[in-house]
């Protein structure tokens, strides 16, 4: 017997200015099912579910939830219809306690005792295999931890449709695991589960269905027991996608970088990094692993010149002229720019620090070149043709290259980030993220583009957090924990779960 309709979507659009997000969609969500929702960039997963969930309000269209049409204008709407939506940027308020952010906006909630809330909070732990301490402050939570109270958090205000953006984001194989296990329990509660993702192999461990969005459009559904990771793909794409990462052997390599003792303390005394020792060599993609806040992100930075480190950080130029090494600390980066040193870095912040919001695709480009000339007006020519060919390239969803890419949607700016960083042919490339967020026909573009910058003598450096790849693409991993390396492994040869047990695990050695 089917199961029936918790959702209905029926010829649902929305449009932002000239860009139709979605066009007369028509979707089912079944009650006790785990539904995954894919597409490419741009595909309207995210603003299909935003409506659903009341964060947008359809053009035209109609929603039913069970037979009955509703309408849904808030998120306030959408608790009250039981839906609850946990976003990728999670929207918990730090310096409250788990507790106080899971009564966060309830009305009742001044007639609720610690006491009441907290049994509550435990009820639903025990019930669905979640670990929380309602008195523990966000501000001390793992990612992890974060992502199960926005799930406490929905459930607590009797959410029985639950949607899921990139939920697997930031977390650890055995954090994913766990995930999967509270998702499976849910499913068997009667909850119907909607997941946003682009990692397919977790589509085809988890779910129960697929539906597939293309440009706006329902393409169709298809059981996840009936299809496999390349028809999901050619079903997203709309033609044939080789879904194999090269990873050609490293030839000559020769090193570029040499960290020695790299220590990072924050303005507030916390130690970020201690006393890191490695070296990247030109030619080989070097992985860095880790789960979130573990150091990665300043790593890059500090080699970037963004960070005041203490230690040392050389850059060896192709032309042997820096002898030992050029020391980059205590360099800001428009000084290891005039010393020659051909560093492009893909930041995980890419308005706040990789792109200027407010302008086009084109002025973008030109951010990297404007100081070269000496013009009283910049040629804005060059920056117009590259801007062209990296929207053409890596298919870049626009309206022009001068529309700012604020309005873009979050791949769409990424993949500008990434074509500009490479397009400088670089001899050291860092990448922190560069495939969050994206379709897997560009993920693939960009691990092809990593690719040629290695077999072309670069050094890249790649931040990541979906360990497949990492273990595909690098041809060494390390891991970092807690600020320290906890341990540098060969890719060809190690494992998914020996590289997440250093990621959580400081090795005694290590620690004492």
């Amino acid at each position: 017997m089917e199961a029936e309709n918790a959702v209905r979507i029926v010829n649902i659009s929305k449009t932002f200015g000239s860009i139709v997000a979605n066009d007369k969609v028509c979707l089912d969500i079944k009650r006790g099912e785990i539904l995954a929702l894919l597409g490419e960039n741009g595909s309207g997963k995210t603003t299909l579910m935003n409506m659903l969930s009341g964060i947008y309000f359809p053009d035209e269209g109609q929603i039913f939830i069970g037979d009955k049409e509703v309408s849904i204008r808030s998120p306030k709407d959408a608790y009250d219809l039981r839906i609850g939506m946990i976003h990728q940027h999670f929207k918990l308020v730090d310096v409250f306690t788990a507790a106080e952010n899971i009564v966060l906006g309830l009305e009742d909630r001044e007639r609720l005792s610690r006491k009441a809330i907290a049994a509550r909070v435990q009820q639903i732990c025990e019930h669905y295999g979640f670990d929380v301490d309602p008195n523990q402050k966000v501000y001390n939570m793992s990612v992890s931890q974060k992502q199960t109270l926005e799930i406490v958090q929905v459930l607590y205000r009797g959410a029985d449709i639950l949607i899921l953006d990139e939920p697997t984001a930031v977390l650890t194989p055995q954090e994913t695991e766990k995930l999967f296990t509270v998702m499976r329990n849910m499913k068997a509660d009667g909850k119907s589960v909607v997941i946003i993702t682009h990692k397919l192999h977790e589509v085809m461990e988890v779910s129960d269905r697929v539906a597939v969005l293309r440009k706006g459009k329902y393409i169709g559904e298809v059981a996840t027991k009936d299809t496999n990771p390349q028809a999901l793909t050619d079903m997203m794409v709309g033609r044939a996608v080789a879904l194999n990462i090269e990873r050609p052997e490293p030839k000559d390599t020769v090193e570029r970088l040499r960290i020695e003792n790299l220590s990072l303390t924050s303005k507030d005394g916390v130690q970020v990094l201690k006393d890191l020792s490695f070296s990247a060599m030109g030619g080989e993609i070097l992985g860095i692993a880790g789960i979130s806040g573990s150091g990665q992100k300043e790593l890059l930075e500090a080699i970037a010149g963004l960070q005041d480190v203490t230690g040392s950080i050389k850059y060896f130029p192709p032309d042997g002229n820096g002898g030992a090494g050029v020391e980059l600390v205590g360099k800001h980066p428009l000084q290891i720019s005039r010393m020659g040193v051909a560093l492009s870095f893909v930041p995980e912040d890419r308005l706040g620090m990789g792109l200027v919001a407010s302008m086009g695709t084109a002025d973008n480009m030109m951010l990297k070149t404007y100081r070269d000339g000496h013009r009283l007006f910049p040629d804005r020519k060059p920056p117009n043709r590259l801007a062209k060919e990296v929207v053409e390239e890596l298919e870049v969803m626009t309206p022009s290259i001068n529309t700012p890419v604020r309005k873009l949607s979050g791949g769409n700016v990424q993949k500008v980030l990434v074509g500009r960083e490479i397009s400088a042919n670089p001899t050291v490339l860092m990448t922190a993220y560069a495939v969050r967020g994206l379709d897997i026909n560009t993920s693939y573009t960009i691990y092809r583009l990593l690719n040629e910058q290695k077999k072309a003598g670069v050094a890249v450096i790649y931040v990541g957090e979906d360990l497949d790849v990492l273990l595909e693409l690098c041809d060494r991993i390390l891991v970092l924990c807690d600020g320290q390396i906890n341990g540098i492994v060969d890719g060809r040869s190690t494992s998914k779960e020996e590289v997440g047990l250093l990621m959580t695990h400081l090795r005694k050695e290590e620690s004492e």
